[in-house]
């Protein structure tokens, strides 16, 4: 165990990602090196297209770079099989995306629930611990209100809730607050903050807003494919 305390719990080494449009190469992602230690929060900052998101899809697993490596606890992340990589994201990555991707008429803690029913939780199990969830992102009384009855900022705590449900080590949301007015933005900041000051989650923050930003412990700037030193 020791051995793994020190490793980075993320390492990014020389990654590149290529997209093919008919005759034209695009580097979605060039030459990108990034260690990610447990317990951080950084913010990965860029305009639209700079390559933000690339970098969170190769780092949860959802899409394969082209060129060098990523290291999770120091074991890389191959061009394993589907059910591996399937494995990994649901074991060690939590996602929030803007757009919340809810079941509209599920009850928030049916919602929160279902990625224990993918791991394999028995019901008794996954109401518990999906109600417990629902409490720490502050939704403790509306856990039966169906999600298209709650508001867009109740709706993105039900995402985060159902992104911590497995315990993943990291936490990736992308643009967690662009639905939001800034004032809810702001809340959902705080609910990273604290998973992240309570929790010890590791958690990686894409996002154009650079007042959230500069609330994280470190921002990583990306334009057109390239980290930039700032």
């Amino acid at each position: 165990m020791g051995m793994q305390q020190n490793l980075p719990l993320l390492k990014i080494e020389d990654v590149t990602k290529l997209y093919h449009r008919g005759q034209e190469t695009i580097t979605a992602i060039g030459h990108i090196s990034l260690t990610v230690q447990r317990g951080e929060l950084v913010a990965i900052v860029g305009p639209s297209g700079s390559g933000k998101t690339t970098l969170t899809q190769v780092i949860g697993g959802l899409i394969t770079p082209d060129q060098g490596r990523v290291l999770v606890d120091g074991k890389v992340l191959k061009k394993q099989s589907d059910k591996e990589l399937s494995a990994y994201r649901n074991q060690k990555i939590g996602f929030v995306f803007q757009n919340f991707n809810l079941i509209p008429y599920y009850t928030a803690v049916e919602n929160v629930a279902i990625p224990l029913i993918i791991a394999g939780k028995r019901s008794e199990e996954r109401h518990k611990l999906a109600t417990r969830y629902l409490e720490i992102v502050g939704l403790g009384n509306k856990i039966h209100r169906r999600v298209n009855e709650l508001s867009g900022g109740e709706r993105q705590r039900v995402a985060i809730a159902r992104a911590l449900v497995n315990r993943p080590e990291i936490l990736i949301t992308d643009e967690p607050t662009g639905s939001l007015d800034s004032v809810r933005g702001q809340e959902i900041m705080s609910i990273l903050e604290k998973l992240n000051a309570e929790q010890e989650m590791t958690i990686l923050m894409v996002t154009h807003d650079l007042m959230l930003a500069k609330r994280a412990e470190r921002i990583i700037h990306i334009q057109d494919g390239q980290l930039v030193k700032r």
